[in-house]
């Protein structure tokens, strides 16, 4: 009661003036209320004449509140009726702005923790007002002590939904950024402690034979050893950071090696009903654990009409003898398996204010990946809609490692786009458009203009550049390639590999000395290209001086009639010295490779011929797939060449005749090498005996030549 109890001080404190404005107003509110109608608190409070506004809104922010400790008893409704027109009253300016919030923080001051979860649902539903300007700035501590109040009445474990809607409520009244919101360091709460284990008196009492009996109904075996791995895991995920200690990561790792065992060795059975009365409940059950998208979940969740309640505990119940039913609880296994989780992202995103030294060895890294597959792949085989749930999680995850990204950058503010003004140019009309020519009037005109329309400018244009575009194309303005000796003296440098590929090309496409026999083919490019340039100019000093040579001999013709066969003979004497030019020769720093004498053709690779084939295929015999594979045919190869034919005599000749056709390293050493690999002595054998025949017959032929 200490909110009424500050009201009547006001009150008695007030000088009589003030206090028969008070008076007043305490019964203009009334009749507003009654009628809910604000416009009747604004005329009387206009009519007031007072040496300031302040004389007059303090009575009457105290007439607000004085009614409000005369109406606790009332129903609620008519409590969030008042604080509405406290609302439009501080809209008009006739109250102070934080008069709403005064008023609802008096209210929970004096009344009962069920009445103040039913009048919440006023600060809630009025949470767009609160963040509109003139009420965002005045009102936010205020409303942040009102629920910090509020939490610190409730408890956390018997008023969770209320605590829940508390922070909800916060969560949405403040910014993104707000920093008393935030989590900003990253610390956990490390005083959320599981209590677990056994007293030494019960401990004395209740064996490992006790928790078995309490697990007869399930295929796995619950001691007390189980019983301390798995609610060891909880101090794990109340505070991840150590899993950076090598000696409780070997722990972790080996307590979550055998829990996980032991979800996958007891797998939970969907007691969903099969058939409903209409007999639509399978087929709703196959719907909604398809791999589809959310809009048709929803539709299948809507046309099912199935709502059941469900439970929500926020604290572990760690009793031994619980363990075997929160085994079999498909809730209790997805909150422990949504943990892991939680933890194993934790430990691999990068978070600003993470110790440098904690990090991850490539071990731990790879066992974090290979559990994580298994925990989803866990989370899809738990019913109900297990593939659904995983896919839910995940997608949470996903946006709550956004979440930390946003955090590791700051906590910038988030803002809406600016919408871009309006130039003036945007703002002017549109031109109208003119019409278009109809398109056959304009292929008939340039039809009689001998010209093209393409119904493009550009391509118009490039149509219509030459009468014939094909004799335009040949135009030696269109030849942009430089000649091969103006290129060679472009100065450049010595080893630019561009240069060299482009001299190439030039010298292949103008003259033949790029198909020359270089004496010495291990020379440099640069070199070779050099020696080129020096043969090119010598080349053309010769024909100067034929052309040159021929010129004086036809104006001397006349002169005398003997000397006529001397221009032939200048020409033909020109045309010998430009043929015995001498061969590219480069100097060659590198060491010159030897010449090896050319094979005599007696020592040659034998081919095998259809003859040697006919010869050999009688020895290999029924085996002779082995060898196709050998050479390298499939067995769908091989396949058919045994149904086409229908010996294996002929087959193996088919086979050999297209290996013969289609590798041309087909020889006889190669088919000797193959039968001797695969044990087939005999037919090697043999085609080493058509090897020498070969050889002795090729050396008789040479030594006849």
């Amino acid at each position: 009661m200490q909110a009424s109890f500050e009201v009547r001080l006001i009150c008695e404190a007030m000088p009589a003036t003030t206090l028969l404005i008070y008076k007043h107003f305490q019964t203009s509110l009334e009749r507003a209320i009654e009628q809910n109608n604000v416009e009747l608190l604004v005329q009387d409070y206009h009519n007031f004449r007072s040496n300031s506004e302040h004389d007059k809104r303090s009575p009457m922010d105290q007439a607000f509140r004085e009614i409000l400790m005369k109406r606790l008893s009332d129903d609620v409704e008519r409590i969030g009726s008042l604080v509405r027109l406290s609302v439009e009253a501080a809209r008009a300016d006739i109250v102070s702005n934080t008069i709403p919030v005064v008023l609802l923080g008096d209210t929970f001051d004096v009344v009962t923790l069920n009445k103040c979860e039913q009048i919440f649902r006023f600060v809630e539903e009025l949470v767009e007002v609160w963040k509109e300007e003139i009420f965002f700035a005045s009102c936010k501590n205020n409303l942040l002590r009102m629920c910090n109040d509020l939490l610190r009445r409730l408890s956390r474990t018997q008023n969770t939904v209320f605590c829940g809607r508390i922070l909800l409520f916060l969560s949405k009244f403040f910014p993104f950024s707000e920093r008393s919101g935030l989590n900003i360091v990253s610390e956990f709460n490390l005083d959320n402690f599981t209590e677990y284990g056994l007293d030494s008196k019960d401990h004395d009492d209740i064996d490992n034979k006790e928790l078995e009996d309490t697990a007869e109904d399930i295929p796995l075996k619950i001691d007390y050893d189980l019983y301390c791995k798995f609610w060891s895991l909880q101090d794990f995920f109340r505070n991840p950071n150590q899993c950076y200690s090598k000696a409780q990561w070997k722990m972790f790792q080996m307590h979550a090696e055998t829990i996980l065992q032991s979800f996958s060795s007891f797998k939970l059975e969907d007691v969903r009903p099969h058939n409903d009365a209409n007999g639509n409940s399978d087929v709703g059950n196959q719907v909604m654990d398809m791999d589809i998208d959310d809009q048709s979940i929803t539709a299948a969740a809507t046309a099912l009409a199935v709502r059941k309640d469900t439970h929500f505990f926020a604290k572990f119940l760690t009793n031994p003898k619980l363990l075997a039913l929160q085994l079999s609880d498909s809730n209790f296994r997805r909150a422990v398996l949504v943990q892991f989780l939680i933890l194993f992202q934790y430990l691999q995103v990068s978070v600003k204010f993470k110790i440098d030294s904690y990090t991850l060895t490539s071990a731990q890294s790879d066992f974090i990946k290979e559990t994580e597959q298994r925990v989803y792949k866990l989370l899809e085989e738990t019913p109900p809609y297990g593939r659904r749930f995983a896919r839910t999680v995940q997608h949470m995850l996903h946006r709550e490692e956004m979440w930390n990204n946003w955090k590791n950058d700051g906590c910038k503010e988030f803002k809406k786009p600016e919408e871009p003004e309006a130039n003036d140019d945007e703002a002017k009309p549109p031109p109208a458009k003119r019409s278009k020519r109809p398109l056959g009037d304009c292929l008939r005109d340039a039809a009689r203009n001998g010209k093209f329309f393409l119904g493009n400018d550009n391509l118009t244009k490039l149509w219509n550049y030459s009468p014939d575009n094909l004799q335009a194309c040949k135009s030696e303005q269109r030849n942009f390639l430089p000649m091969l000796e103006t290129y060679l003296e472009t100065p450049h440098d010595k080893t630019d590999p561009a240069f060299e590929w482009r001299a190439l090309r030039l010298l292949a496409r103008q003259t033949p000395h790029f198909f020359t026999f270089i004496s010495q083919p291990s020379c440099k490019i640069s070199d070779y290209l050099d020696v080129v340039r020096k043969r090119l100019t010598r080349e053309k000093e010769l024909v100067k001086q034929t052309s040159t040579a021929s010129n004086h001999a036809t104006e001397h013709s006349s002169e005398s009639g003997t000397n006529s066969g001397a221009p032939a003979e200048q020409e033909h004497e020109a045309s010998v010295a430009l043929q015995e030019i001498e061969p590219l020769e480069v100097e060659d720093t590198e060491a010159v490779v030897e010449d090896v004498d050319e094979m005599p053709a007696h020592e040659k690779s034998l081919m095998v011929t259809r003859a040697h084939i006919d010869e050999v295929t009688p020895v290999i015999g029924e085996p002779w797939m082995k060898v196709g594979k050998k050479i390298g045919f499939s067995n769908d190869e091989l396949l058919f060449f045994q149904m086409e034919n229908p010996t294996a005599g002929v087959a193996c000749t088919k086979m050999l005749t297209n290996w013969i056709a289609e590798d041309d390293d087909a020889t006889l050493d190669n088919w000797a090498y193959m039968l001797e690999g695969l044990e087939m002595n005999k037919a090697a054998d043999a085609v080493k005996a058509i090897i020498e025949r070969e050889k002795a017959a090729g050396g008789q032929q040479t030594a006849a030549g």
